[in-house]
């Protein structure tokens, strides 16, 4: 039996419907994934608790994959410092054949059962650390020989996959299996397949960051201010959390850096 993620599209003769029919197609097909994503937020939740427990310790996070999949990891983990304030080395994203396969693909990197722990080691990765492998079809040995590695080191691991009972899964001690069925293009995992891992991803890193203090309320407190956008939006957070005015937020900002700090001085002045 074909894994799910490599059944036949339930689309047909893609090349002879009108452009109207293919978008409505691919956006029909698109609703299906987040309620897909909404019956694994159970085992999102046991992977997530035990991230959590381990980076309160002083761990890092390592996603691993091959093409869409890497590529997804290594977005999660670079957005993760800008947005959050953490350092660039907290949460690390690997993609099979290096940096370079980001744009474009390398030839059979995904089928070297040794690379990945290779790539690993390169960072140091111990015990204290955890491991997410990212597949679409869980059968990606890049992903399997890093995580089986991992295993053997004591290093907790989790995984995210778009098939049940997959290889990947198996090497797991937290996966999360999301099986959001045929692909409009037939195989083609960077759409609903690649969606739902983004959601997934999404879903982790945020809720982790959440987890270890990084957002206040409901903001980004800890933001890094790299464009004129950011910083006026990191000025109106200061405003609403102490009552400044525009001059002082700015000010405060300039001075520290960053809103928690510019925060956290305005109120020790202020009860001084």
């Amino acid at each position: 039996m074909k894994q799910t993620t490599e059944q036949d599209s339930t689309y047909h003769d893609l090349e002879t419907m009108s452009l109207g029919d293919l978008l409505r197609g691919i956006n029909n097909e698109d609703k299906t994934v987040p309620y897909a994503v909404e019956k694994v937020i159970p085992t999102i939740e046991k992977l997530v608790k035990a991230v959590v427990e381990k980076m309160k310790k002083g761990g890092r996070l390592f996603y691993i994959g091959a093409g869409t999949s890497g590529r997804l990891g290594v977005v999660d983990a670079s957005e993760c410092p800008p947005t959050y304030g953490v350092p660039y080395d907290l949460v690390i994203g690997i993609i099979a054949g290096g940096d370079t396969a980001i744009r474009r693909a390398v030839e059979f990197a995904e089928d070297d059962w040794n690379q990945a722990w290779k790539d690993l080691e390169q960072y140091d990765i111990s015990e204290t650390d955890v491991l997410i492998g990212i597949a679409a079809s869980g059968t990606t040995p890049y992903v399997i020989g890093g995580l089986r590695k991992a295993n053997e080191k004591g290093i907790l691991t989790g995984c995210v996959v778009c098939n049940e009972g997959t290889p990947v899964a198996a090497e797991a001690t937290y996966p999360v299996e999301v099986v959001v069925g045929p692909e409009f293009v037939t195989g083609s995992t960077r759409m609903k397949s690649g969606t739902a891992q983004k959601l997934v991803l999404n879903m982790i890193s945020t809720s982790v960051m959440i987890q270890l203090g990084r957002v206040k309320g409901n903001k980004m407190f800890d933001m890094q201010l790299t464009n004129h956008k950011l910083v006026e939006r990191a000025i109106n957070m200061v405003k609403q959390a102490t009552g400044a005015d525009t001059e002082t937020a700015h000010k405060l900002l300039d001075q520290h850096g960053s809103v928690r700090k510019a925060v956290e001085i305005f109120q020790s002045q202020k009860g001084a």
